[in-house]
């Protein structure tokens, strides 16, 4: 006999917990991704649909289980590489920049990380382009709000099809050693990461200043107004004149004042410069 259909109030009970914790909604026609992801949290509790989910939900009043819960709404769709060429463009403006501040080290951030492919490509990318080394090479921080992601990331095991997602052979070979049927990326290219767990819509960003910022494919899963929100974290870490990047299907235009389109590099956003009327405003105030 199948197992009694889950209710509409369920899954919205449980959309509703996603959206209160992460920031992050789930459109209506992308509803079945809720039973899809949590049909794991179900065989190992013995529940046979989401009702009898959220009724442990209510019953531990959220707890360990929501986080579980959550954990596995977040999207983690990743890869090496992913849209090779704005990574590259994102070298071309580390080099660039590099060359017009020589005193101090340059930091990159990249926002909901997930299971780490991009800040390990872009570390991978800095040292083939010769600037991966020492001081001198690009500070990296990584964030995500999922534990699971973070944790696969500091361990920097991927599997035979992750690891083909974007990798050539030559940078499979030099980067990573194969481990059974996983590849695990060697010690010297994870210590370039610093991998740290962060909520983008509800903590304060992470301390000092970036000079390019990477959030990609993030705020399509926001409301407006938590967009919004999102770009005051990322404007409140930017230096002024500093790089954002954003996902293909993202923009700046129309949410927020404190980004503008580059001129110099298409497709990215440069961080609002004050005005010399404003500094000294804010200074006299």
């Amino acid at each position: 006999m199948p197992p009694p259909q889950s209710t509409a109030s369920a899954m919205n009970m449980i959309a509703a917990l996603l959206e209160q914790r992460s920031g992050q909604q789930i459109a209506a026609n992308r509803a079945w991704r809720i039973e899809t992801a949590l049909k794991p949290i179900l065989r190992e509790r013995g529940l046979a649909n989401l009702d009898e989910l959220v009724a442990q939900l209510v019953a531990a009043r959220s707890g360990e289980l929501g986080d579980q819960v959550v954990d596995a709404l977040l999207n983690q769709e990743t890869s090496f590489f992913r849209d090779a060429a704005v990574l590259d463009a994102v070298g071309d403006a580390v080099q660039e920049m590099r060359h017009q501040v020589s005193d101090r080290r340059l930091r990159i951030w990249s926002a909901g990380c997930s299971t780490g492919q991009e800040p390990l490509s872009l570390a991978m990318l800095f040292a083939e382009r010769g600037m991966g080394d020492g001081l001198c090479a690009p500070e990296i921080v990584a964030t995500d709000l999922s534990p699971a992601a973070l944790a696969r990331a500091r361990s920097g095991k991927f599997s035979q099809f992750e690891i083909q997602r974007g990798l050539p052979v030559r940078r499979m070979m030099t980067w990573f050693d194969s481990q059974g049927g996983d590849w695990v990326a060697k010690h010297d290219l994870v210590r370039r990461v610093q991998f740290r767990q962060h909520n983008l819509t509800a903590d304060p960003a992470p301390p000092g200043k970036f000079d390019i910022i990477l959030c990609r494919n993030v705020l399509l899963y926001f409301s407006p107004a938590m967009r919004r929100t999102v770009f005051d974290v990322l404007s409140s870490a930017i230096r002024p004149g500093g790089l954002l990047v954003l996902g293909a299907g993202e923009t700046v235009i129309g949410q927020t004042e404190h980004f503008t389109p580059s001129e110099r590099f298409r497709g990215f956003y440069r961080a609002a410069i004050p005005s010399l009327h404003t500094s000294r405003a804010a200074a006299a105030g």
